[in-house]
């Protein structure tokens, strides 16, 4: 179980990460109902940590996707792990065993800048690495969802601070959205402050509630 200590908390939830990522982030944004009719689909995501989130998406657009259409998954992560790192923490899940390893092949010693890699012929993942404030102002609009993945808001505040969450909806197209684990009342406030449409949801395995939304 991978855990930070630069933010004393773990990288995902410890019943199971890779259902969490199921439960919040694909239901929570309507994928991969979504994905169906759109020639590319494109993903941002507040925390690469152990790209579980990545993988996991990854093998349910393979399961989902038609041909011609493309995704496009940009996240954002101060502290980019290494591929060792990387492998060692998806190791506990065979489910997506071929992602992981396809991952960690192209991913870089060193990650730094903008890691931008083809998975597949369909696929593409960039990866920013530095303050997140920073590179979602940078980024092109257009997006449209969002997994909100940092630590704990308790834990790394600017992760889910009023400026980070009015960014994200500027750069998410009309009827985009976004889901996270995450249902602190301050950051259910910032996210409705920056234009988005909040909604409560049942959180994952024990946990009360969860957020998600869309961008009217």
């Amino acid at each position: 179980m991978p855990y930070s200590q630069a933010f004393g908390d773990h990288f995902y939830c410890q019943t199971d990460g890779r259902l969490e990522c199921g439960h919040v982030f694909l239901a929570g944004n309507g994928l991969p109902k979504r994905w169906t009719g759109k020639d590319s689909f494109r993903i941002g995501e507040l925390g690469f940590g152990t790209g579980l989130n990545l993988v996991e998406t990854w093998r349910q657009w393979k399961v989902n996707r038609q041909i011609g259409q493309h995704l496009n998954f940009i996240s954002f992560e101060l502290y980019p792990m290494r591929p060792q790192e990387i492998a060692r923490a998806l190791s506990h899940f065979p489910e997506i065993d071929a992602e992981r390893q396809a991952l960690t092949a192209l991913w870089p010693a060193h990650p730094q800048g903008t890691v931008t890699r083809a998975l597949d012929e369909q696929t593409t993942l960039s990866v920013v690495c530095g303050p997140a404030l920073d590179g979602v102002a940078a980024a092109q609009p257009g997006f449209d969802a969002w997994y909100l993945d940092g630590f704990a808001p308790s834990r790394n505040a600017d992760m889910w601070s009023q400026e980070l969450m009015r960014l994200i909806c500027e750069k998410t197209l009309c009827g985009g959205s976004f889901a996270t684990y995450a249902a602190a009342g301050f950051v259910r406030r910032n996210l409705i402050a920056a234009g988005f449409a909040v909604e409560r949801r049942k959180g994952f395995a024990g946990k009360r509630e969860m957020l998600c939304g869309i961008k009217p």
